[in-house]
């Protein structure tokens, strides 16, 4: 397996392939930091797309090919700024994040409607106080859940340390604690 590095260089030297490679190893980080960021995760797909695009078109530039991934979330931490700048932001909750996967939250075996409907309701309630997480405990819990990704690859998505990822995980996951004690049945 090449490493980034390697990649970067290959299609720094006009291989579109090595480029594919890298979209397929960075794209989960990169939508969930756009996610974290706009916080829908339709409009999170279009800037993942738009920050793909500019890394491949500003491919030339990266003069350390081993910081393709902080390079590349910091391409996306911008694309996400001048969206929000641009006044088409609007709050959306996390809802958006199952996204056709109510059923499959909702759905199991020998649960009632009322059950799953409960189930359905704390489901909503824990993306809604997500969503309501301040920006840097936000970007940590969702890059950390939805690539299932290391510390490590959480730190060098966001330019952090190791230490502050897991500071941060920590206290999100407090937080949530806290607003979603109620939730228990």
């Amino acid at each position: 397996m090449s490493s980034d590095s390697d990649l970067v260089r290959l299609a720094q030297g006009g291989q579109l392939a090595a480029y594919e490679e890298l979209v397929r190893r960075w794209s989960a980080r990169v939508l969930a930091l756009c996610h974290a960021k706009v916080r829908s995760v339709h409009t999170a797909e279009e800037l993942a797309q738009e920050t793909l695009l500019r890394g491949l078109r500003a491919l030339a530039t990266l003069e350390e090919p081993a910081k393709f991934g902080p390079w590349l979330c910091g391409i996306a931490s911008r694309v996400c700024l001048d969206w929000l700048k641009s006044g088409q932001a609007r709050q959306v909750s996390l809802d958006a994040m199952s996204d056709g996967q109510a059923d499959a939250w909702v759905a199991q075996a020998g649960e009632s409607p009322d059950e799953a409907a409960a189930r359905a309701d704390d489901h909503r309630r824990l993306l809604a106080e997500v969503a309501s997480l301040p920006e840097p405990y936000r970007e940590v819990i969702l890059l950390y859940y939805y690539d299932d990704v290391t510390y490590r690859d959480v730190a060098a998505a966001l330019g952090v340390s190791a230490a502050t990822v897991n500071a941060r995980l920590t206290q999100a996951r407090a937080m949530l604690r806290e607003r979603l004690s109620g939730m228990q049945r």
